[in-house]
C-alpha cells in the first residue's frame, strides 16, 4: 500500500540539502510548504508543483514571524504532519580568531531559529497526538572538528535540545529525530559559509590546509543530496524512526571516531569520576 500524503514544513528550501528534502517530498506526493528569505526563491520554489509546492518568506531569527507563518500554515495548508528544521549555515574560523558577533549570529540562526519553529509546531501536533519533528545538525553535532568551533557548538546545542524534547514529547504521539550529514554536494563549503578573518600566524600551519581542503573539496563531496532526501522519507513512515540518523559514510566514520574517544576517556579516568560520589566515610571526617 502507497503511504498517506502528508503535508510537510521544511525551513531553507531554495538550494542545498533543504531543496533536496522538498522536491524528494513532493515527488512522492507530499505537500511542501517551504520557507525562503527572497521573493524570487518563493516563485521558483511554488513552480515546483502548481498545487502542492507552498513558499513561504521567512527569517527563522523572527520569533514572531515563525509563530505566525506555522499558524497561518495550519490554517491555510493543512495540519502539518512532519517539520524539517532544515535552514542555517556554516561557520568556519579557529575560535580565538571568530567574532563574538559571528558566533552570535551563528547561534541566532542553527539554535534560536530551529528552536523557535519546533517550539510554534509542537502545540498544533501535542494537541493532534502525532507529528514528526526532524532538525538538520550535522556530523559537527557530535563529533568536533578544528576551524569549524563556532559551527559544531551550535549543532551539539541543538543537538542537546532535540534529544531533550524526544523526551519530553514521546508520550504525545511525536517523535523527534536529528539528522547528522555528513559533507554534502551543497553550497554549505560556497556561498552558505561565512569565513572569520585570519589573523593570528600561530594557527596557520593547523587553520590553512584545513582551509585548503574544504575549499577544494566544494562541489565534489561526497554526499548526493537526492540520497539523503530519499532516506529521509524512508523514516517518516516508520513507526519507530531514529532519535539520530547518521547520514553518509564519512559522518558515520567520523562520529563512530568520536563516540569511541569519549569512551576512551570515560574508561581510562573511570576511578577518579567515581571518586567525587559522596560515602559515609565522608559524614565521620
Amino acid at each position: 500500500m502507497t503511504p498517506p500524503s502528508k503535508t510537510v514544513l521544511i525551513t531553507g528550501v531554495s538550494s542545498g540539502l533543504g531543496r533536496a528534502f522538498a522536491t524528494t517530498a513532493l515527488d512522492a506526493g507530499h505537500t511542501v510548504v517551504g520557507t525562503v528569505r527572497k521573493d524570487a526563491d518563493a516563485t521558483a520554489f511554488t513552480a515546483l508543483h502548481q498545487e502542492r509546492a507552498h513558499a513561504r518568506i521567512l527569517d527563522v531569527t523572527d520569533d514572531d514571524a515563525v509563530i505566525t507563518t506555522i499558524a497561518e500554515t495550519e490554517k491555510t495548508v493543512g495540519s502539518i504532519d512532519v517539520l524539517i528544521a532544515n535552514a542555517g549555515y556554516g561557520l568556519e574560523g579557529t575560535f580565538e580568531e571568530t567574532p563574538l558577533a559571528d558566533l552570535r549570529a551563528q547561534f541566532d540562526v542553527n539554535v534560536f531559529g530551529a528552536a523557535a519553529t519546533v517550539q510554534a509546531v509542537l502545540p498544533f501536533m501535542r494537541a493532534r497526538r502525532r507529528g514528526h519533528v526532524l532538525a538538520v545538525t550535522s556530523m559537527g553535532g557530535l563529533a568536533s572538528f578544528p576551524g569549524v568551533s563556532g559551527y559544531c557548538g551550535s549543532k551539539y546545542a541543538l543537538e542537546g535540545i532535540l534529544e531533550a524534547i524526544g523526551k519530553e514529547v514521546a508520550g504525545f504521539g511525536i517523535h523527534v529525530t536529528a539528522i547528522e550529514p555528513g559533507s554534502f554536494r551543497t553550497d554549505w563549503a560556497g556561498r552558505s559559509m561565512v569565513r572569520a578573518p585570519r589573523s593570528i600566524p600561530d594557527y596557520d600551519d593547523l587553520f590553512e590546509p584545513i582551509r585548503a581542503a574544504r575549499q577544494a573539496a566544494s562541489g565534489n563531496q561526497l554526499g548526493n543530496p537526492t540520497k539523503a532526501a530519499t532516506a529521509l522519507l524512508r523514516i517518516l513512515d516508520t513507526p519507530n524512526p531514529p532519535a539520530h540518523l547518521v547520514l553518509g559514510s564519512d559522518a558515520l566514520r567520523l562520529v563512530r571516531a568520536g563516540r569511541a574517544a569519549v569512551e576512551s576517556d570515560l574508561d581510562t579516568w573511570e576511578d577518579l569520576t567515581l571518586s567525587t560520589d559522596h560515602t559515609p566515610a565522608d559524614e565521620a571526617s
